[in-house]
C-alpha cells in the first residue's frame, strides 16, 4: 500500500504541476458546479424530449436520492480513512502548486463520485436516444481534474470517485428503471 500511496503523490505532483498561473481562474471557474447550470439545463431538456415530463420528474427525483447518497457515503469514507488533502500534506506540500485550500479529508472525492454517478444515470437513459450520449463524461473528467489541478485530490482520490460513481449511477439506474415501469409505463 505504501508503494501505491508514493507513486499516487508521485502522478499527483506531476499533472498539478503542469498548471500555470494564466490557467488558474479557469480552473477555480471549472471545479464549481454552479456554472455547469447550462449544461445540465441542456440534459435535462435532451433528456425530457426523449421521456416525457412524468418520467423526467421521476428521474430528478431520483438524481437527487443518488446525489445525497454518494455525497454521505464519500463523506463517511473521508471521515474514516482521514487522508490528508495534498494541499495539506507536508510531505509534498513544498512541492506543488496550490490553488485552493480545503480543511476537509481527501479519500475520496466527492467531485468525482457525483459528478460519475449523474453521468452514469443520465447516460444509461440517454444512449437509446442519442449515438454520442458518451460524450457527457467529459463533464466527470474536466470537473475531477480541476481538483488535482487546484491541489485538492490526489489521482487514487479521483480513480475511487469514478468507480464508485459508476456503481452508485447503476444502481440508481436500476431503481429509476423499476420506478418508471411500475408508476410510468403509460407516459
Amino acid at each position: 500500500m505504501e508503494k501505491i500511496i508514493a507513486l499516487d503523490k508521485k502522478i499527483f505532483v506531476f499533472l498539478n504541476n503542469l498548471g500555470s498561473a494564466p490557467y488558474d481562474n479557469f480552473w477555480l471557474l471549472i471545479t464549481k458546479q454552479l456554472h455547469w447550470t447550462p449544461f445540465f439545463f441542456i440534459l435535462a431538456y435532451l433528456v425530457y424530449k426523449k421521456i416525457g415530463g412524468k418520467k423526467l420528474g421521476i428521474l430528478l427525483l431520483t438524481i437527487a436520492v443518488m446525489l445525497v447518497f454518494t455525497d454521505q457515503i464519500t463523506n463517511l469514507v473521508k471521515d474514516s480513512v482521514q487522508r490528508l488533502r495534498p494541499c495539506n500534506d507536508i510531505e509534498i506540500k513544498h512541492l506543488i502548486r496550490i490553488i485552493k485550500s480545503s480543511d476537509t479529508y481527501s479519500y475520496f472525492s466527492g467531485h468525482a463520485s457525483n459528478s460519475t454517478a449523474s453521468m452514469t444515470l443520465l447516460f444509461l437513459i440517454l444512449r437509446r436516444y442519442y449515438n454520442y450520449s458518451y460524450l457527457i463524461f467529459a463533464f466527470p473528467l474536466i470537473f475531477a481534474y480541476s481538483r488535482i489541478y487546484l491541489g485538492l485530490h490526489f489521482p487514487l482520490d479521483i480513480i475511487t470517485g469514478y468507480i464508485f460513481g459508476a456503481l452508485s449511477g447503476f444502481i440508481f439506474y436500476k431503481l429509476y428503471e423499476y420506478i418508471t415501469v411500475k408508476y410510468a409505463t403509460n407516459s
